[in-house]
């Protein structure tokens, strides 16, 4: 049998028992690795998400900020908007403009705004209809050297054109007296008239601040007729580069240059450098005949087989008379054949003016304003007459507006269903007849500070229209 010693296997077994409880040191090293590695987790776990931004932070902010600078620009875009209509008498206009912005409206500058143009309003004063002027112009001389060199064609631009120089000359000193482009729908329009179902012509309400003063401008056959070829004028009209009516003209060295060579381009450039020269965003009217064509391209029918664009060039016809209206233009008609409607025979009136309507009217959209040529109206100074056959025809034509030339201040007569109004000539003879005959434009300027030194003198007898 086996001597097995109690207390040898005592102290044998007791030693087994301390080395079971005491780990391994590396052991320990990694339990304690693991505790600190869970307590890190858990802080990090309970750590409050502010503490460090997150990518969704920084997106929030920088929307935030972009949406403030948005607003900021939205608003200075608003109230510069509003600025010009207010610089344009369009008041109401204006604020409504910054009321219709609720952040606007609420700012410092939207409330000054609008209280400033509430004061503004109390001082305005309606114009008087009946002495509203209108002034007309030709196809502006842009090369005096070739206008005026002595050829067949020389006593005409001189005696009814006007030159570049001039027209500026004329347009400062009207501007710096205090004058203001209205459109002639202002002076006056149609409304409904209860009483007969039909419409009835009322005045119009132009209200301009004290020292202002309303006058018309319109130009007459804005066709570049084909004899004017290689004499100092535009050859068209254009929509140009930025969506504004332009010219083309040719160049000494047969070049095409496109820029502001008439009227209506040197007219915007005014306008857009002096804003309050325009009421509410009026410019002119532009009147037109046929037999040439319209706007300097050959459309009319005669052309057919001798134009072989006459097609795209009736498009484009189209869309210059669009861009006219668009940029604040009214467009008239100065009959097909500048024709004097006064005394031609009235079947040949009738001819001619149904010309205008199929060759001229359908493409530039058709007006209700009729510039008659040579000023020679219907009618004498005495109200249009029911038993007047060459006005009933006309009106049924759809005319509402008929002007004359006169050279007096102001003519406007207004019936019933119709508004007439004479025009002044502003060109070569009216100013060298201001010089030296009798002054009919100091209400305007001063004629002798106008007169351009490159014109032939003594300027012939008026025979323009």
């Amino acid at each position: 049998m086996p001597n097995y010693s109690y207390g040898g296997g005592g102290r044998r077994f007791h030693s087994r028992r301390r080395r079971n409880r005491a780990l391994p040191l590396p052991l320990l090293l990694g339990v304690l690795v693991l505790a600190l590695l869970a307590v890190a987790l858990a802080f990090f776990l309970r750590r409050p998400k502010g503490d460090k931004p997150s990518a969704a932070a920084h997106a929030n902010a920088k929307q935030s900020t972009e949406e403030s600078t948005t607003a900021e620009v939205k608003s200075e875009d608003i109230l510069a908007d509003a600025e010009k209509k207010a610089a344009q008498y369009d008041y109401d206009a204006a604020i409504a403009a910054i009321q219709a912005d609720e952040k606007t409206a609420q700012s410092e500058a939207g409330q000054a705004a609008i209280a400033k143009y509430n004061e503004v309003k109390g001082t305005l004063v309606r114009q008087d209809p009946q002495k509203i002027t209108h002034v007309f112009f030709h196809t502006l001389i842009m090369d005096n050297k070739k206008a005026f060199d002595g050829d067949d064609r020389q006593n005409g631009y001189n005696d009814v054109m006007t030159t570049k120089s001039e027209f500026e000359k004329m347009m400062q000193a009207m501007y710096d007296k205090g004058y203001v482009l209205v459109r002639i729908h202002d002076v006056a329009h149609e409304e409904d008239d209860p009483a007969t179902g039909g419409k009835k012509m009322v005045w119009g309400d132009i209200m301009l601040p004290p020292g202002k003063t309303a006058f018309v401008l319109s130009q007459d056959d804005v066709n570049y007729y084909e004899y004017m070829n290689g004499d100092g004028f535009a050859k068209d009209i254009i929509v140009g580069p930025n969506g504004k009516p332009m010219n083309e003209m040719v160049m000494e060295d047969g070049s095409v240059s496109v820029g502001a060579y008439d009227l209506v381009p040197i007219l915007d450039e005014f306008i857009e450098k002096h804003p309050d020269f325009s009421y509410r965003g009026a410019k002119g009217i532009i009147a037109v005949t046929g037999y040439n064509g319209v706007f300097g391209y050959r459309t009319d029918p005669s052309y057919e087989g001798k134009n072989p664009n006459i097609e795209a060039d009736r498009q484009k016809v189209r869309e210059v008379a669009q861009c006219l209206r668009d940029d604040g233009w009214e467009l008239a008609s100065h009959s097909w054949g500048h024709r004097n409607y006064g005394k031609i025979p009235f079947a040949e009136l009738e001819t001619d003016n149904q010309k205008w309507q199929d060759y001229v009217g359908k493409l530039i959209g058709g007006t209700d304003i009729l510039i008659f040529p040579f000023g020679a109206d219907v009618g004498d100074w005495h109200p249009y007459k029911d038993d007047n056959e060459r006005f009933q025809y006309l009106y049924k034509s759809g005319f509402r507006y008929f002007c004359n030339v006169d050279s007096n201040q102001y003519y406007v007569q207004k019936g019933q269903d119709y508004l007439r109004q004479g025009r002044r000539n502003l060109d070569g003879y009216r100013l060298w007849q201001d010089m030296t005959v009798k002054n009919h434009t100091s209400d305007l300027f001063n004629a002798s500070d106008i007169f351009d030194k490159d014109r032939p003198t003594p300027v012939p007898d008026y025979k323009g229209g």
